[in-house]
C-alpha cells in the first residue's frame, strides 16, 4: 500500500478519535466481519457479483488490517515476506505446482 494511502487511513482514524476503540481484538473482529461481508458478495453466484460492492468490502478489510498493523507496530511488507518464505518451504514448486492439496498432503 502506498504511504499516502496509509497516512489517509491514519488521519481518518485520528480525526475521529477512534483509536480508543481499536484494540487488537476489536480490529481482528472487524476484519472478520468485513471479510464475511466480502464473501456475501459472492453468496449466490461466483460470477454475478457487483464489482463496486466487492471493492468497498475489500477496502474495509484492508483498512482494518492497516489499523491492526499500526496497533501492533507491524510492517506489512515484513510480515508478508516472512509468511511467503514459510509458504515457499511448505509448498515447493516441484510438489505443489498445479495442485490444490494442503502442504501435508503433497
Amino acid at each position: 500500500m502506498k504511504q499516502e494511502t496509509i497516512d489517509k487511513i491514519r488521519k481518518f482514524t485520528e480525526d475521529r478519535d477512534w483509536d480508543q476503540f481499536h484494540s487488537p481484538a476489536n480490529l481482528a473482529k472487524s476484519i472478520v466481519i468485513e471479510a464475511a461481508e466480502l464473501l456475501e458478495c459472492f453468496q449466490w453466484s461466483d460470477e454475478g457479483y457487483d464489482l463496486q460492492h466487492v471493492k468497498e468490502e475489500l477496502a474495509d478489510v484492508m483498512v482494518y488490517s492497516q489499523n491492526l498493523l499500526d496497533k501492533l507496530g507491524l510492517d506489512a511488507d515484513e510480515i508478508i515476506n516472512m509468511k511467503m518464505t514459510m509458504n515457499e518451504a511448505k509448498y515447493p514448486v516441484d510438489k505443489a505446482k498445479g495442485k490444490s492439496d494442503k502442504y501435508d498432503q503433497l
